[in-house]
């Protein structure tokens, strides 16, 4: 049945460039089961299966490369692009590619070719394996005999699972559940995915859903003849999980063939392309991949140009708090402006100046009246701040500096980092990295960021942020210094974050530098040396 196939299917992989992860697996859930006929209000009406599929063909193009890759790991190393546009919303969708074919069709197979003929990051491979419901103490006893259909479409969630490929289609973070085939139901720990610009969803009944049909950009059907199907399963259940060979036939004949001739069979018209012998068909294969890279052509962004040429001769906004400039701030930012300051000394004031920035920053979270008794037995009103939690994200590699200054004032605050470098083809910012804290929709989040030039650095992060549920109002970006045109950027892209910062320079000049400007932060401070071609925020926080 489905149940032992997907045993040890890789339900969900994220290829991020960055982080390399491991193969993982994801199990499923399901809930009651109701064995009828008729499929559901939601779904496709059956289709007799008399009629023979129409014939489709193919044409031949070059393969490209297979990328690096072990046993276990598939390795990236570019970043995300831009997926928003100047005014900080999504401008772009995921492009979803849709998987359909029989139970042992090879349509896991099929996905990682195209993984690797694409050749491209942050594509995400999503199994409805992952989406089967919890099953009733009921249903756990048939389950346990072989005598649940996990073939049925009854079988699936498609609410959560519509649900879950809307908010990654649209960019956002999204919670995988993970379903444990022992307990048949979902483990407490949910696998969280983000950043996808190619989603590849496999299942058998990934056509059935009308909801679910319509996220779908690119439909693809896995025919594989019927004895091959029977065949894999028998060698794979007896060999690999210990089944005898009459009740892997019994399982198949009672579910699995009844299943694929009433709900995954009719649905092959829908497909765009029917690829015919799987994994084996690189001629089909080739062909998805070309359609694929021509769709992503059309839909990239270049947001560097546009934040170059907006906002000029604009006041600075209301949300901007610039630190006041007074001897001993002023005296500070001479030595670290200085080119001759040591590093000993750029390190020291450095850190004065960040002190001084993150209690600025905690003076704009909300508080409330809170009254105590003095030891002398008195009372006091005071103050406490009144929010859910505090939690600090550091823009790579220079925001992290200013990390141990949240953590003096902030006792148990919670760090996420994010690394943005610059495409030095395209000079377009990109995401590579982030590790955030979980469940952060109602923290209030100090962007930490120690210089902003162009803004497109910290626009990103600011998105990633928005993505996982962060509420803008609550959203406090802290740079040591800026640029008037990254602190419009920002501004216009996000009127309600806050913005605060030690000092404001008027100029960028043509490759980006602040002007009269600091310097490339992170290399005073952690001894490197930059680049010729380094920008302010290149490197450390490391777009414009």
């Amino acid at each position: 049945s489905a149940l032992d196939r997907r045993k040890n299917s890789a339900s969900q992989h994220l290829f991020n460039p960055c982080a390399i992860l491991d193969d993982p697996t994801l199990t499923l859930t399901c809930s009651p089961y109701h064995d009828k006929e008729g499929s559901l209000d939601r779904l496709l009406p059956s289709v007799s299966t008399g009629l023979s599929p129409r014939k489709r063909t193919t044409s031949q193009c070059k393969s490209e490369p297979p990328l690096l890759r072990t046993s276990k790991r598939t390795i990236y190393t570019a970043g995300r692009p831009p997926w928003y546009n100047e005014h900080g919303t999504q401008s772009k969708e995921a492009f979803v590619i849709g998987l359909c074919g029989g139970s042992a069709s090879g349509k896991t197979t099929v996905a990682r070719k195209i993984i690797e003929a694409l050749d491209v990051p942050w594509v995400v491979l999503l199994s409805m394996d992952s989406f089967y419901k919890v099953l009733s103490p009921e249903e756990q006893i048939l389950a346990a005999t072989n005598d649940y259909n996990f073939d049925h479409p009854d079988a699936f969630d498609f609410d959560l699972l519509t649900h879950t490929l809307r908010k990654l289609k649209q960019g956002r973070s999204v919670k995988i559940p993970v379903y444990d085939f022992t307990t048949h139901g979902r483990q407490k720990e949910w696998k969280t995915v983000y950043g996808a610009s190619v989603i590849i969803f496999e299942g058998i009944m990934s056509f059935a859903d009308k909801e679910l049909l319509k996220l779908l950009d690119m439909k693809i059907f896995v025919e594989t003849d019927s004895d091959i199907r029977l065949v894999r399963r028998l060698r794979r259940d007896i060999t690999e999980r210990g089944r005898d060979t009459e009740g892997v036939i019994k399982q198949y004949n009672k579910f699995v063939k009844p299943a694929f001739e009433q709900y995954i069979e009719p649905t092959m018209r829908l497909a765009d392309i029917v690829v015919p012998r799987g994994g084996g068909n690189m001629v089909a294969i080739d062909l998805i991949v070309q359609h694929v890279h021509s769709q992503l052509e059309k839909r990239e962004l270049s947001v560097r140009a546009a934040l170059a040429s907006a906002h000029q001769a604009q006041p600075l906004p209301q949300t901007l708090s610039v630190l006041e400039s007074t001897p001993q701030v002023r005296g500070m930012h001479t030595i670290i402006r200085n080119k001759e300051t040591s590093r000993d000394e750029f390190i020291f004031y450095s850190k004065r100046l960040m002190r001084l920035l993150i209690e600025r920053a905690l003076s704009f979270l909300p508080s409330q009246v809170h009254n105590v008794q003095t030891p002398q037995g008195e009372d006091y009103e005071g103050r406490t701040f009144h929010g859910k939690r505090i939690t600090g994200v550091s823009i790579l590699r220079a925001g992290e500096t200013m990390e141990p200054a949240l953590r003096a004032v902030c006792k148990d605050v919670r760090i996420g980092k994010i690394l943005i470098q610059t495409n030095q083809d395209t000079g377009e910012p990109e995401l590579h990295y982030l590790r955030l804290p979980k469940d952060m929709s109602e923290d209030h989040v100090i962007l930490m960021d120690c210089t902003v030039s162009t803004g497109a650095a910290a626009m990103m992060a600011v998105r990633v942020l928005l993505d996982h549920d962060v509420q803008e109002d609550k959203i406090l970006l802290v740079s040591l210094l800026m640029a008037e045109m990254g602190v419009h950027s920002v501004a216009y892209a996000f009127p309600q974050v806050k913005i605060i910062t030690t000092a404001v320079d008027k100029k960028v000049n043509d490759v980006f530098h602040i002007i009269p400007g600091i310097g490339n932060f992170g290399d005073r401070y952690f001894g490197t040396d930059a680049p010729p071609d380094w920008s302010d925020e290149d490197m450390d926080e490391p777009s414009y």
